[in-house]
């Protein structure tokens, strides 16, 4: 029996949602060794003991996997982002798919050869090795034990900055810390913004007293249109020589839109709920297809624009419009969703929760000229099916209720915590004839398809994983439901 800190040598045959490599000791007991790839035999040392698994660390790689590449980026692995940036992108893919797979099995209780054979390939980038892909980044500032400041992002499961100023790849030599994934344009504002916090004694926010001016550097790109947005997230409530960064920014080509967010809290949250801009727009705008969408610091908006395009473009196949059908898009945000159905639908309701994201969505509505759209304010699972057609030109509430005409087709698409049991008998009880569910969370996407498709109520049909998150576990999919009755 292992006990702590024993070493075993064991080859890797899979990889976990985390990205940790998946082996057995001799006794075969299940470990999850961080930094083992599938296809490795490794020396791994035990880290901690469960009744039925245990975590090592990876001492040393006695054969390594045909799959292993050498990752761009110096810090893969030591930053939180890239878990897997080591492994050779089709395998990448090839990991995901199984993933899904076995959580459609194991969670969602199908039989393994029906989800075979009802599963597609991966919608994966046209790169054999994809850098750059993303149109925002979230940089923590901080202070480094020499005194220097610290820009970068945080390590797995800590708040501990790891650095990555020797990315003179992406850096153009200047020593900037960029991430190998995010905006081409992170190196110029990150080191402007350094710069200016040198000149003007501006401190990094300390999380252990509280004290301290910035907190992050929230960068957003437009792919389609070049604009860039710099954000600083600050504790308090103004920023000293505000004018002087401005400056300094807006010689970026491209640099649209300069705010700050106001974030004065002791917690983990990320953005406050104030942003006052100092220079230019409040927005950048992006396209996703022939749509153009407008971005605010809070608005979620896919990172990842090209794959984006496909994932939507798999929802649209599997909605099966012809132009007359009414679509809820539930958990709509800012309507890019909404909007790409539109144009082949009757009409399309939003729903969602957050107000500001209902905001843009009418305003995303207006720049593109779509009209067949209504976006409400509220919780999904509050609908009321309309029988009487009033909802036909609106979507008016009452009380909590949200009183919609009854759908053709619905789609959702769920945070990562996916649908809860209200909004699934909400989706039950409105009898669509197909459901589209936009998944970014596989385990959660099964759990929800168990309901959809217990007591036969729907068929699942298809399910497709699409690739939006290159070099880690994250994988995105879209599945097609039909009605059984």
């Amino acid at each position: 029996m292992l006990k702590k800190n024993d070493t075993f040598e064991t080859a890797i045959t899979g990889l976990s949602s985390d990205g940790e490599g998946i082996g057995h000791s001799g006794d075969g007991m299940t470990f999850f060794v961080k930094g083992a790839l599938p296809g490795d035999r490794v020396t791994a040392a035990v880290t901690a003991l469960k009744k039925t698994y245990g975590y090592a660390r990876l001492v040393s790689v006695e054969v390594p996997s045909k799959d292993r590449v050498i990752p761009v980026c110096p810090v893969a692995g030591k930053c939180g982002g890239c878990s897997v940036m080591p492994l050779s992108y089709r395998t990448q893919c090839a990991v995901k798919s199984d993933v899904v797979r076995q959580d459609l099995v194991r969670i969602g209780g199908f039989d393994e050869g029906f989800i075979t054979n009802i599963m597609r390939p991966v919608l994966r980038m046209a790169s054999d090795f994809p850098v750059m892909f993303r149109n925002k980044a979230q940089f923590p500032v901080g202070r480094a034990a020499d005194g220097h400041f610290s820009f970068g992002f945080f390590g797995p499961h800590s708040h501990r900055i790891v650095e990555n100023k020797a990315a003179d790849i992406f850096s153009g030599g200047t020593g900037i810390p960029i991430c190998s994934l995010g905006p081409s344009c992170s190196d110029a504002v990150i080191g402007r913004v350094k710069a200016w916090m040198e000149a003007y004694g501006i401190d990094p926010y300390d999380e252990e007293t509280g004290k301290g001016m910035i907190r992050n550097i929230l960068i957003r790109q437009g792919r389609s249109t070049g604009e860039i947005m710099a954000c600083p997230i600050v504790n308090g409530k103004t920023i000293p020589h505000a004018e002087e960064l401005a400056d300094s920014l807006f010689e970026i080509p491209g640099m649209t839109s300069f705010s700050f967010n106001i974030n004065t809290t002791r917690g983990n949250t990320l953005l406050g709920r104030e942003t006052h801009v100092l220079r230019g727009s409040d927005v950048i705008h992006d396209t996703i297809g022939s749509l153009t969408f407008r971005i605010s610091p809070n608005s979620f908006f896919q990172v990842n624009p090209e794959q984006t395009e496909k994932l939507y473009g798999k929802a649209l196949e599997y909605a099966g419009l012809t132009g007359s059908e009414t679509v809820w898009d539930l958990y709509c945000g800012t309507g890019t969703i909404s909007l790409f159905l539109a144009k082949h639908a009757s009409r399309v309701y939003g729903v969602e929760i957050v107000p500001q994201a209902i905001e843009d969505a009418k305003k995303n509505a207006a720049e593109n000229g779509i009209r067949n759209v209504v976006f409400t304010c509220g919780k999904s699972e509050n609908i009321v099916v309309d029988e009487t057609g009033r909802a036909g030109e609106a979507a008016p509430t009452e009380g909590d209720a949200i009183r919609l005409p009854r759908p053709d087709v619905i789609v959702v698409d769920p945070p990562r915590k996916g649908c809860d049991k209200a909004l699934l008998d909400t989706i039950l009880s409105a009898k669509p004839k197909r459901i589209v569910y936009v998944s970014c969370n596989p385990a959660t996407l099964a759990r929800d398809l168990a309901v959809l498709c217990g007591e036969k109520y729907y068929s699942l049909d298809e399910v497709t994983p699409v690739e939006q998150f290159a070099h880690s576990m994250h994988v995105e999919c879209v599945a097609k439901l039909s009605s059984s009755g």
